[in-house]
């Protein structure tokens, strides 16, 4: 008799341990945690990339420029997808395929970056692999063509993370990377909208600091890749604010704001106001809350992005992915620039819908 209790005790203990963990609700009760499923089917490769949240509506964009962005998403995917489907690492996919958006003028990188108060291009970068957590990230620099591959050149060639302003470009030209005058930045669009900003900042008195050309839509763009070999690599590139003032740098050269990946939770790309992604360390956030509570990629994204942040009052997006392929692009703004691919999957989207 005592053995056959001692065994009933046995199997109860080993049924309780094995119970999902709990957390306590608002309300006292108690519910269980969502857990990574670790029994699911790697993706071979995967890549999501952004080009920027905010207000975008369907009656923003007439049905020209709709397709000429969805255009410029799928080519951008097209590369990336492309290397790593044939066997390329994650680190070449992120910095070709953030080369495509660095050089399009419809995003806010590169060469379709915002002007600055002084009337000057002012980018950042930043990049991250996620089986060592090397990271190389430039700020403030206006004659790189690619800053991501500056970004690159810092992580891989000198033994510091971040590299702004002059010394940034010195180092630059000195790795023999693309040097342009700076002239090469500008375009029509992103002029006149600094010069509506100048106008109303006369008008009203006070400082008209605005996150893209509409004055609505948050101008970053980014990439997260899975290469085959299971490593995840996260890059952001960006233009800024237009208008901004005093050398001011945002969340996307920043690791852990803008920018994270580590091999064991997640690779993030961020875009948004920077300022409270640099407060609240979004993109590092994402990965902690795999890490620490265990649960999956978009449940830990949603939290960050649509709890989290809206609480702080900040707006924007984030892109991600973990090491089984999983795909999260959360928003808490009208609309993204946004999309994916893996193995026969593809997915591009703008609108909240």
């Amino acid at each position: 008799m005592l053995k056959n209790i001692s065994t009933l005790c046995f199997f109860a203990l080993l049924f309780w341990a094995c119970e999902a963990p709990t957390e306590a609700t608002n309300d006292g009760s108690e519910t269980k945690e969502k857990t990574i499923n670790t029994e699911e089917t790697p993706a071979e490769y995967a890549i999501v990339i952004h080009g920027g949240a905010g207000t975008i509506l369907r009656s923003d964009l007439t049905p020209e420029q709709d397709a000429a962005y969805r255009e410029a998403l799928n080519k951008a995917l097209d590369i990336g997808e492309e290397i790593l489907k044939n066997g390329g690492t994650s680190i070449d996919a992120v910095e070709q395929t953030i080369h495509f958006m660095e050089d399009s003028p419809l995003f806010n990188a590169g060469k379709g970056a915002v002007f600055n108060h002084e009337g000057h291009n002012e980018m950042d970068a930043s990049l991250m692999m996620g089986n060592d957590r090397m990271a190389g990230a430039v700020g403030g620099v206006s004659n790189i063509k690619h800053p991501i591959s500056a970004a690159r050149a810092v992580m891989e060639k000198s033994p510091h993370v971040l590299l702004t302003g002059k010394g940034a470009e010195q180092f630059a030209a000195d790795q023999n990377l693309e040097i342009v005058d700076p002239s090469y930045f500008y375009t029509q669009r992103r002029w006149d909208a600094l010069q509506r900003a100048l106008d109303r900042e006369k008008e009203e008195g006070e400082a008209q600091v605005e996150l893209d050309h509409n004055e609505r839509k948050k101008g970053t763009v980014g990439c997260v890749a899975l290469d085959k070999e299971g490593n995840i690599v996260a890059g952001t590139s960006t233009g800024g604010m237009t208008n901004k003032r005093w050398n001011r740098l945002g969340d996307s050269p920043i690791i852990g704001a803008g920018t994270f990946a580590d091999n064991a939770t997640c690779g993030v790309s961020c875009t948004g106001h920077g300022e409270f992604f640099i407060r609240w360390a979004v993109a590092y956030d994402v990965a902690a809350r795999m890490a620490y509570k265990g649960i999956d990629i978009n449940t830990a994204a949603s939290e960050v992005i649509n709890e989290e942040l809206v609480k702080a009052g900040g707006e924007g997006g984030l892109i991600a992915l973990d090491k089984m392929g999983n795909i999260a692009m959360p928003f808490n703004s009208e609309g993204m620039y946004r999309g994916y691919a893996k193995p026969g999957e593809r997915v591009v989207a703008i609108y909240k819908d």
